[in-house]
């Protein structure tokens, strides 16, 4: 029987409410309404019991009524009544109705339901072991109901430490540990993020913080149900795994969690090692907290500490420690966590067979002990020490005693000492996760049932209120707009592109005049949010009548051949303004009026520079209130961007949002910087160097590091004959140039070569001919005068200015599929369109010219080259004559073939031979190719599952790169490779092409990454070319700086006898002796063949029978035909 109460005691059970009973109930009462549930004949009518009772309880002593009539101990007992399931069912049932009415009417119930004598979850998560159906229905119905009314402090602080206790025990049913896994793993669901309302993301966000802050515990947990041996807990268990690591946020480790899951899994020295070197492969760049370190250290730590580890295995590891830790910026998480670690890096140093592990390990203690700070545990200078409960308790108490305290009923000074600690705790959650103004919801529900209203309402208040003092004490004030601005945006939104959440709930502020830089990594949105805004899809931004917007780009897709003022007065936005207005606007930003002025050139004639003034033009004529700028200093010259940062200073009237990974202008322009954090945007006040003071981490802006994006090039391979890497392989000799319809010659009266060794900068204002230089050396166009040359073998890499021209036409193929269809057939198809390889009406006429190569068989029409072997010092071609059987076919010179005119025939197939020779290493399947996209910095996943027109400029002009490495080149030609590449790609292409191999030239603005690459330049102006080399390169400019590395041993040799950092500025038409092939025997392109083996004495028996039988032709030949020689240079 319950524990009988007497009436005197009923006024210790009066509980204010608003509508509160008279008289206390008393114990019949209750026991007559509790014998109705537990006797009902059917669960409905149990449940309509239930219902009464609750409701019954709740509106005369509330909460005190469960221990004063026994109520909870009438229900454990039912539920342990192994006798009668009718009983099990109703107990079930009463605790569902419990849970559904008692949690949000009075919270403090929560204290009593999970944590006063152990609370009531473990009997709910038994009974779904019940053999009745009924029961285990009903239990559902409990725990479900008691979900879905917890706030998320209360699931963190109540629900997932009783969760941790029964899985932790291993004492209680399978069925109760599945439903206690199914649980977390679905507080973890519910923490993802998602495009609910600002209010709903931010219970989220709060509720994945303080998840991830307590996976320390929770792994470990979870982890043990991954090896039971009962298999429904092991399922459950891998699954609520696979959820909780979701709390991670770090884009890092996500693409790793399945096989550290794995490894979890499957626990062996196999699994271990492939997990180790999965993470030594990792690129770490977002910031490692408490949930990342929860996750990884049980796995580095095991790796550490098991004796058979490998000396290999424990340099990975060492090697991810320390990548990890340089990453860890909270002194309190890493002195959580790097204990573990530490002893094991220690052992490792200590006791490792290599002399490199032990180097290495070192190097990971010491910024273990950084990381940490002070061996006491003071705090680092400038940390913010995080709240904590005794905090929180010391202001609450002081509130509760300045108000009169407690309503001094039996038994509340017990619930007391419980209630303040659980209040004190969810405060802390809310403290330090900055969601600050849940603090009172946190409070006064819990004070309101044991003080009056009015004074729970004030204690909560101050709570609060203390604690946003506090907050804006450790953080600073919010920022305020300075009087006099004019605020034009501030708007809350959410952005996505497909299936992938860019933005969550984040706020954009707009102030007139300001000039906001977009920062963030390639793919993080940056483009997409300018598009959105743009195109008027962005939720709550003005419309364009209320707010002119104006998106600056880059458009390839103009019509070539109108006139410039024709072309923008064509435009139907602005043809209103009148020619007389386009014309002066246009001559503003530098094109010239009259008859002979640049106005009245064809848009297709302008170079990238010019197309972006003709862009902003367009902008001034429309008025824009707010210029939206991708990339504006792509293709632009110093002069020009100088140009650009006066114009956006000076016209105050106009707000800009600015995408640019050119950092010295972001420093000269930008007021403020918005930040892509954790799929928020965060705004800092100031310049990019502000902003890299405040963010250490974002310093990659300022230096070319491969630490956060690494590239790796493919070797090139062996050129034949090419012996040294200072001699040329490519060559122009005496070229001019001038595009059909223009009177001015592009370039003239050119000379320059190239090695396998050089890196070379091609400078020059816009327009001047830089990339029509380019396309000359590379076959895209031919020279009217003058002649360039090449090796035969010669495989070159080329990246257009507009690189996104070479995959316009494969937008709708995956990056796979791409680099697939390029290199199909065994050649590059890219290669096959040059305009030197197209044939004309000459070269058709050409075709059709019998030769006579004096072999006396009289002339004939060549109908294909069938092979190419060496002979002397360059090569000899099989031709197939037309109308001819393949026995007939002849072995012509190379020299003989070009004389006769057949240039194009003779360079078609030296480049099919030299793709063949490249492709040599290459298998065209999507594994192979995949890693070859992940070795130029694009995410395997992105390339094989994503359609190009879905990517981001940047990915692009990755994919494009991936498509000119594949075949193993040995030049590397890049036309403007900077643009559209964020800060951490730059870095890594720039620390890739310093490495390579293989010759580069690039056309190049950026003078940061020219001057730490290129210790030759080529100066073009006027239609001349002017050579400066050797210049010193900036090392300095690399974070890693290796005294080894290729470039700096460019410059401690330099090649030609030109003193270390001397500059020789010599003509076009006089080439320095560094460019003009000095090793090259008279400067003909000749390269020598490899010294032949001894010929077997098979081989010489069939070279004697090949030479009789020419001999035996000869014989039967007309008269007067020349004897054929016999050669050893035939296969």
């Amino acid at each position: 029987m319950p524990h009988q109460t007497s009436l005197t005691s009923a006024p210790v059970m009066i509980v204010k409410s608003s509508n509160p009973s008279a008289v206390p109930p008393t114990q019949e009462e209750v026991s007559s309404l509790l014998d109705a549930v537990f006797k009902a004949d059917t669960s409905q009518q149990c449940l309509d019991a239930a219902y009464a009772l609750t409701s019954f309880v709740l509106n005369s002593v509330g909460f005190r009524g469960f221990r004063a009539y026994g109520i909870l101990d009438q229900v454990k007992k039912a539920a342990a009544d192994k006798k009668n399931g009718s009983r099990r069912e109703s107990a079930m049932i009463l605790l569902g109705a419990l849970f559904e009415k008692f949690v949000p009417a009075q919270p403090i119930s929560e204290v009593v339901f999970l944590v006063q004598d152990g609370g009531v979850l473990a009997p709910a998560l038994d009974a779904l072991a019940d053999k009745g159906a009924v029961v285990r229905e009903s239990a559902q119905y409990a725990l479900d109901a008691l979900f879905a009314c917890l706030s998320p402090e209360a699931q963190i602080i109540g629900l997932l430490p009783a969760l941790s206790r029964y899985l932790g025990k291993r004492a209680g049913k399978w069925q109760g540990t599945v439903a206690g896994y199914e649980l977390v793993g679905r507080m973890a669901d519910k923490a993802k993020m998602g495009l609910g309302s600002k209010e709903e993301e931010g219970l989220k966000d709060l509720l994945r913080e303080s998840m991830g802050n307590r996976l320390a515990g929770l792994i470990p947990v979870v982890e043990a149900g991954m090896h039971d041996l009962k298999a429904e807990v092991s399922k459950q268990a891998v699954k609520t795994m696979n959820s909780i690591t979701t709390l991670l946020s770090n884009d890092d480790v996500a693409p790793r969690i399945p096989l550290l899951i794995n490894t979890m899994e499957n626990p062996s020295t196999e699994t271990l090692q492939k997990a180790i070197h999965a993470l030594s492969q990792t690129t770490f760049v977002a910031i490692v907290t408490s949930p990342v370190l929860a996750l990884l250290t049980p796995l580095l730590e095991r790796s550490l500490n098991t004796p058979t580890t490998s000396q290999e295995v424990l340099r990975q590891t060492v090697v991810v420690v320390e990548n990890l830790t340089k990453l860890v910026h909270d002194p309190v998480e890493a002195r959580t966590f790097l204990p573990k670690l530490k002893p094991g890096v220690q052992n490792v140093k200590d006791r490792a067979s290599l002399p490199e592990v032990r180097e290495l390990a070192t190097r990971a203690l010491n910024v273990i002990q950084k990381a940490m700070g002070d061996d006491d545990g003071n705090l680092a200078s400038g940390q913010i020490a995080p709240t904590s409960a005794g905090d929180v308790l010391h202001v609450l108490e002081k509130e509760v005693k300045a108000h009169g305290g407690l309503t001094d009923f039996p038994g509340d000074s017990e619930l007391w000492q419980l209630t303040k600690t659980y209040v004190a705790e969810m405060v802390v959650e809310d403290v330090n996760l900055r969601h600050v103004s849940r603090i009172n919801l946190c409070t006064e529900p819990y004070l309101r049932q044991l003080v009056d209203d009015e004074k729970a309402a004030i204690m909560g208040q101050a709570l609060q209120q203390h604690f946003i003092d506090e907050d804006h004490r450790k953080f600073g004030q919010p920022i305020k707009p300075s009087s006099g601005e004019v605020e034009i945006v501030n708007t809350d939104f959410s952005l996505a592109y497909g299936g992938m959440l860019l933005l969550s709930h984040t706020n954009i502020t707009l102030h007139k005049g300001h000039r906001y830089g977009l920062c963030g990594r390639n793919g993080a949105g940056k483009s997409t949010l300018m598009r959105s805004i743009a195109e008027g899809k962005l939720e709550g931004f003005p419309s364009k009548d209320e707010l002119k917007t104006c998106f600056v780009e880059h458009n390839q897709g103009e019509d070539a051949d109108l006139s410039i003022i024709d072309f923008v007065s064509k435009d139907p936005e602005l043809a209103a303004a009148g020619k007389g207005r386009i014309s002066e606007v246009l001559a503003e930003v530098g094109f010239t009026a009259g008859p002979g002025g640049r106005q009245q050139e064809k848009v297709g004639s302008l170079s990238g520079g010019w197309k972006m003034k003709l862009a902003l033009a367009r902008a001034m004529l429309m008025g824009a209130d707010v210029l939206l700028l991708d990339e504006p200093t792509n293709h632009l010259d110093v002069g020009n961007v100088k140009w650009l940062e006066e114009y956006l200073k000076s016209h105050t009237e106009i707000t800009s949002l600015i995408v640019s990974h050119d950092s010295g202008f972001l420093d000269n322009v930008c007021t403020d910087i918005y930040h892509y954090e954790q799929k928020k945007l965060v705004c800092y006040p100031g310049n990019l160097a502000a902003f890299v003071r405040v963010k250490p981490e974002a310093k990659s802006y300022y230096t070319l590091s491969a630490s956060q994006v690494q590239f790796k090039f493919p070797n090139p391979g062996i050129l034949t004959g090419v012996k040294s890497n200072t001699r040329a392989i490519i060559r122009m000799t005496n070229c001019s140039y001038t595009y059909p319809g223009s009177s001015k010659t592009s370039l003239q009266d050119v000379t320059c070569a190239l090695t396998l060794s050089s890196r070379t900068a091609i400078i020059g204002a816009n327009g001047a001919g830089k990339s029509t230089l380019i396309k000359l050396l590379t076959g895209e166009t031919v020279p009217q005068v003058g002649k360039v040359e090449k090796h035969p073998n010669l495989r070159i890499g080329y990246i257009k200015q507009h690189a996104l021209e070479h995959v316009e036409m494969h937008m709708e193929k995956t990056p796979n599929q791409y680099l697939q269809w390029r290199y199909a057939n065994g050649d590059d198809r890219e290669v096959l369109m040059k305009q030197t390889r197209v044939l004309t009406e000459e070269d058709k006429m050409q075709m059709d010219k019998a030769i006579d190569i004096g072999d006396g068989k009289g002339p004939r029409k060549i109908e294909n080259l069938m092979g190419r072997q060496k002979w002397k010092k360059s090569f000899q071609y099989e031709v197939k004559w037309l109308h001819h059987l393949p026995k007939n076919n002849t072995q012509i010179s190379r020299e003989t073939l070009l004389a006769n005119g057949f240039q194009k025939l003779v360079q078609e197939f030296d480049d099919h031979e030299a793709s063949r020779e490249g492709l040599g290493y290459r298998i065209l399947e999507p594994k192979v190719i995949s890693q070859h996209f992940a070795d130029i910095g694009l995410d395997p996943e992105i390339a094989n599952h994503n359609e190009i027109s879905g990517l981001s400029g940047g990915q692009k002009v990755k994919v494009v790169l991936a498509g000119a490495m594949w075949n193993n080149p040995h030049l590397l030609v890049m036309d403007e490779p900077t643009n559209y590449l964020d800060r951490d790609s730059l870095g890594g292409l720039a620390v890739a092409i310093r490495d390579y191999k293989g010759g580069v030239v690039m056309i190049s603005h950026n003078e940061e990454f020219v001057g730490a690459l290129c210790p030759e330049q080529w100066h073009v102006a006027d239609g001349r070319v002017t050579h400066k080399g050797l210049l010193a390169v900036s090392m300095d400019r690399f974070e890693d700086s290796r005294p080894g590395s290729s470039m700096s041993s460019a410059i401690a040799s330099p090649r030609g006898g030109t003193p270390k950092g001397g500059s020789s500025a010599v003509s076009s038409a006089a080439p320095s002796t560094n460019v003009s092939g000095a090793e090259d025997n008279g400067g003909d392109m000749k390269f020598k063949s490899k010294k032949k083996k001894k010929m077997t004495r098979a081989q010489v028996k069939d070279r004697e029978v090949r030479r009789r039988l020419r001999h035996i032709e000869w014989l039967n030949s007309p008269k007067g035909t020349p004897h054929p020689p016999d050669t050893d240079d035939e296969a």
